[in-house]
């Protein structure tokens, strides 16, 4: 039987499993031989999938590419982490939060796409654009909307939720992200992790809790 025959067709709901199949396939390649060198005959291979299947979940390598960072940020940030809950205080909110990030930029798979990212930087400035949109733009907008929030309640003294959100993700990847991106160091231990996500967050909450110096009048 052909691959036009079996794959999906307008209307026919697509099977999630090869769509997840084709995501992890694209990551995979993505990090091994950058963008450029992946094409999408090799990730289809990859996905132990057809290309006609592979096309009709994604348009173009552009979609995947982005699709697979989304998939990156919501399996590892998810948005139930951004929600003020009853129960919860704002340290725990952003413990949780600082811990996930942390987890994420830090870990082998996101500083190989952030190298990737790098080299297309000058070679393809909007693929690096829709790498920011499709990641930490998506954080930050998180981010954003939950300091807005917390300033309302009177949790937080944000009256510029975005600057607050970038003071935030800034701390959080510290020094240390930037000497793991140059092969400087290793990854942090678990101990160093969670005592660096503590002491960010004891200090954000000094520059933007409701005792904070700067309060405005």
């Amino acid at each position: 039987m052909s691959d036009r025959t079996t794959a999906p067709g307008p209307g026919r709901p697509k099977d999630p499993a090869k769509r997840e199949a084709i995501l992890g396939a694209a990551q995979v390649l993505f990090l091994a031989n950058g963008y450029e060198g992946s094409s999408m005959e090799a990730i289809a291979a990859e996905a132990g999938v057809s290309k006609l299947t592979l096309y009709s979940h994604f348009r173009d390598k552009e979609a995947l590419f982005c699709d697979a960072v989304k998939s990156t940020c919501e399996t590892r940030l998810p948005r139930s982490l951004f929600l003020l809950e009853p129960g919860r205080t704002m340290e725990q909110v952003l413990l949780a939060i600082g811990t996930a990030f942390q987890a994420l930029v830090n870990s082998p798979e996101s500083i190989g796409l952030h190298r990737v990212m790098v080299a297309m930087a000058t070679q393809n400035p909007a693929l690096s654009r829709l790498f920011f949109d499709a990641g930490p733009q998506r954080l930050l907008g998180d981010l954003e909307a939950l300091f807005a929030e917390a300033d309302r309640r009177g949790l937080l003294v944000a009256p510029a939720p975005l600057s607050a959100a970038e003071h935030f993700c800034s701390l959080v990847k510290g020094g240390a992200h930037f000497r793991l991106l140059i092969g400087y160091s290793d990854e942090p231990t678990a101990d160093e992790a969670e005592r660096h996500v503590r002491e960010v967050v004891s200090l954000f909450l000094r520059a933007y809790g409701p005792g904070a110096a700067g309060k405005p009048d």
